[in-house]
């Protein structure tokens, strides 16, 4: 038999609010255990929340670059359970009436098709505390510095039918909410993660399978590869004679498996009900208008208008567009060399890409500034030096933190483009090489890689490659 798989992603992003979403508690990452968690994280009685302002506009912000509807009215509600890093025993979320309902955003897939993936909600809550275990054995410590953390989470329709196509989905959502500067996107410290629905059905069935929920993966690798292990599970699973079951599933990235965590619970074993110290959130269109008028330009609209000013591919615009930052930095680029913009693309995406990698470097820290990957390309434009020269010229740039002129002059790299200087040179080429020669003249065209490769060589790569190829196929024409 086959089987479609249906995924839905459950994605909680931490709002990059200074403080709490109830409380005055600060939100920096990295502080000592338990330090920055007041009375009203800590859940002491008599204590009332108090609404952050700011993590509404973000989620605002949010719901208007997906084109959700933005509710003028919606409810905090209590979600009852009991953990020990949940000091009140119930999370404040929205449950019936969340801030932000019926969005959507659009994923390019491998294949360079379009998919639209529909957003059900996105609503406001509250993180919870921590439990510790390193270096406790027998035992767990509590820090709560995370209680009460602003968060928002955001539901999918159960759109997607590979794991690939989640995780394109996943990283649309990271860059949208990094360029609304809403969140940090930092999946390491736990500032992004998601849980990913996961069930099989028959291919053409249009009732779905029973799910499982895989919880708290924390990077795109993890979410490919735990995906796929479910699936393949549930499908041998069902043909083997079993049945999926309901339930909660941790992923464990050491052994590449899912594993049973508990049964999964329904909406009413949390018992919600509205949150009585919380009034009602009333939105009205003024704010939503100004929230508005406060947007940047967002990703899609970014590669649209690359593609349309810079002659670009969809594919090389995605990739430039997929973080603010980096759209900025080629941006940069292409106005200091003032033209040619796909080699300018080239450039960003293929070695300043490579080196960043290679030293693990986000693009704000480049050893190799816009500025100074400019003057490279226009060395290139100009013919002052060749493509392959401009390698090692980089390679050089990022070493040193020396300009290309700099490094050009220092090492003699400048292009030979004396007409007279590369004839000279490929007439003693010829000459040393009167066998390769006549088999040329016979028909044997392949050897004009060869009479390249040998006045490259005679020339110390300096020889301009336009100007050799032109000379060299009149030469050997004879």
């Amino acid at each position: 038999m086959e089987w479609e798989t249906v995924i839905g992603l459950e994605i909680h992003a931490q709002l990059a609010t200074r403080s709490k979403i109830f409380s005055g508690s600060a939100t920096a990452y990295g502080a000592e255990p338990n330090t920055q968690a007041n009375l009203v994280d800590l859940g002491y009685p008599g204590v009332l929340p108090v609404l952050n302002g700011e993590a509404v506009r973000m989620a605002v912000r949010f719901g208007l670059a997906i084109g959700a509807r933005i509710a003028p009215h919606s409810v905090f509600a209590r979600k009852n359970y009991f953990y020990p890093d949940l000091p009140k025993g119930y999370q404040i979320s929205q449950y019936e009436l969340p801030v932000v309902a019926e969005g959507s955003l659009d994923v390019v897939l491998d294949d360079g098709t379009r998919k639209r993936v529909g957003i059900t909600r996105a609503h406001l809550e509250e993180d919870a505390g921590k439990s510790l275990h390193e270096g406790m054995p027998g035992m767990s410590g509590i820090d709560l510095n995370r209680a009460g953390t602003p968060l928002i989470e955001i539901v999918s329709e159960p759109d997607m039918r590979s794991a690939k196509e989640a995780v394109a989905y996943m990283k649309k959502v990271h860059t949208l909410v990094r360029y609304l500067e809403i969140c940090d996107g930092n999946m390491q410290e736990g500032s992004f993660r998601c849980d990913a629905n996961v069930s099989v059905r028959p291919k053409g069935s249009d009732k779905f399978g029973t799910r499982a929920e895989i919880k708290n993966l924390n990077s795109f690798r993890f979410v490919e590869k735990a995906i796929n292990y479910e699936v393949e599970r549930q499908i041998e699973l069902i043909e083997s004679g079993g049945k999926v079951v309901q339930e909660t599933r941790l992923y464990d990235p050491d052994k590449g498996e899912t594993r049973s965590m508990r049964s999964k619970e329904e909406a009413n074993d949390y018992r919600y009900f509205p949150d009585p110290d919380l009034l009602p959130l009333v939105i009205d269109d003024a704010f939503v208008a100004t929230v508005k008028a406060s947007l940047p330009e967002l990703p899609d609209e970014k590669a649209a208008r690359f593609v349309r000013d810079y002659g670009l591919s969809e594919y090389d615009a995605g990739v430039l567009t997929a973080s603010r930052e980096l759209g900025a930095f080629y941006e940069e680029v292409v106005r200091r060399v003032g033209r040619d913009p796909k080699l300018c693309a080239n450039w960003v995406m293929g070695d300043l890409a490579a080196f960043l990698n290679k030293d693990n470097l986000e693009i704000e820290k480049s050893k190799v500034d816009a500025e100074a990957l400019a003057g490279l390309v226009t060395r290139i434009v100009d013919a002052t030096i060749s493509g392959k020269i401009a390698k090692d010229v980089f390679e050089a740039m990022w070493a040193t933190g020396e300009s290309a002129d700099a490094i050009i002059e220092q090492k003699g790299l400048r292009q030979i483009t004396d007409t007279g200087a590369i004839e000279t040179a490929i007439d003693e080429v010829m000459a040393k090489n009167p066998g390769q020669l006549a088999d040329y003249r016979s028909g044997k065209d392949k050897l004009f890689g060869f009479f390249v490769g040998q006045v490259m060589k005679a020339t110390g790569g300096k020889a301009n490659p336009a100007q050799l190829n032109d000379l060299l196929r009149k030469k050997l024409s004879g």
